[in-house]
């Protein structure tokens, strides 16, 4: 998912950005358009993809012609540190991109404040995007752009024309997988009534069979949560 990132941003860039596209003129006039980049993105990227969401906020940031401040989430710096070493690696000149990895209160907030943004670029919860969305709109000056995606209810819909065995394979994975960690998994099963007595009694002898503990034993079917304040969650 990474690499499709990179391969994806560099080709938008190559296209939109490469010469200023004329505009129609109906009435005789010349118009192009041209697109530049805003100066410095803030990157806030979340634990639960901590290299592909990670690297496409940075890739897309960077194509467009920004330098980025990344502040990857406090559980997965280490993931972070080394994607920012493989982007330097690959060329991105130092200073064009920089990794300041520590909590959001600490380092998040202040950045989303600083007089020299230009943008913010955020992945996780609603309630911290509302919070930056409110802290962009209080500045000063012209007004920035928050490109935001944040989390939701995800609903899966079983109906009566449904393989039941399918049906229960498809809900387990996509509810457990990752420990159902990630913004995909699914919250929500709504099952027609004329097969809910069969299939929901097939759901959860599924999910009494499944097996929590260490991740790197083959006989795992779900491992642990990303730290211990989830945990307590």
């Amino acid at each position: 998912e990474a690499v499709d990132f990179c391969r994806y941003y560099a080709h938008e860039a190559e296209t939109h950005f490469n010469q200023p596209t004329r505009l129609p003129g109906p009435t005789g006039e010349t118009n192009h358009l041209s697109l530049h980049g805003r100066g410095t993105f803030v990157c806030i990227s979340p634990w639960n993809f901590p290299l592909a969401i990670f690297t496409g906020q940075v890739a897309a940031a960077l194509a467009a012609g920004n330098a980025v401040i990344a502040k990857p989430a406090e559980q997965t710096s280490f993931t972070a540190f080394e994607a920012v070493k493989l982007f330097l690696e690959a060329g991105v000149p130092k200073g064009v991109l920089n990794l300041l990895p520590g909590d959001g209160e600490t380092i998040g907030a202040p950045l989303t404040k600083h007089k020299d943004l230009g943008g913010v670029c955020f992945t996780g919860s609603t309630e911290v995007a509302r919070l930056i969305n409110k802290t962009l709109a209080d500045r000063e000056g012209p007004i920035l752009p928050l490109i935001a995606e944040t989390g939701g209810q995800n609903a899966m819909i079983i109906d009566s024309t449904s393989l039941p065995e399918q049906v229960v394979r498809d809900v387990v994975h996509s509810a457990f997988a990752s420990a159902g960690q990630r913004c995909s998994a699914l919250r929500v099963l709504y099952v027609q009534e004329d097969v809910a007595d069969r299939v929901i009694p097939m759901i959860k002898g599924a999910m009494a069979e499944q097996v929590v503990g260490k991740p790197y034993l083959h006989s795992t079917d779900v491992g642990p949560v990303i730290d211990e304040e989830a945990q307590a969650g």
